[in-house]
């Protein structure tokens, strides 16, 4: 049974950093791509960034240069995201999807390309 699981989170100042990991297990399928996707109230869910096997990233206009997505090189079925210079627009729920292919979809920052979904974890950015 796939299950991603996502973990980290919490309340920050508007500036400082946080980070969010997330696990995609139960799949035995060579190839896989994971993304962060984030939705506030009363807005849609967007997506924030993405990464498949090879390191290929996608990242959303309005986090380039202060999120990173990394993965973990030996599993490669655990990613990260790194949330630097975090602003109060920052503040939403955060989940990870992910996917079994072999790379980036063409729209990386479409919920649909993704059918399988963490619970999300909560994520504060105070002025």
């Amino acid at each position: 049974q796939v299950q991603v699981a996502e973990s980290g989170g919490g309340s920050v100042q508007a500036g400082e950093s946080l980070s969010v990991s997330c696990t995609f297990s139960g799949t035995s399928f060579g190839g896989y791509d994971m993304g962060w996707f984030r939705q506030a109230p009363g807005k849609e869910r967007e997506g924030v960034a993405a990464i498949d096997k090879d390191g290929s990233t996608y990242y959303a206009d309005s986090v380039k240069g202060r999120f990173t997505i990394s993965q973990d090189n030996a599993s490669r079925k655990t990613v990260f995201l790194q949330m630097n210079s975090l602003k109060p627009e920052d503040t939403a729920i955060y989940y990870c999807a992910a996917e079994a292919r072999w790379e980036l979809p063409s729209r990386p920052g479409d919920s649909n390309e993704y059918p399988y979904w963490g619970q999300g974890t909560q994520v504060t950015v105070s002025s």
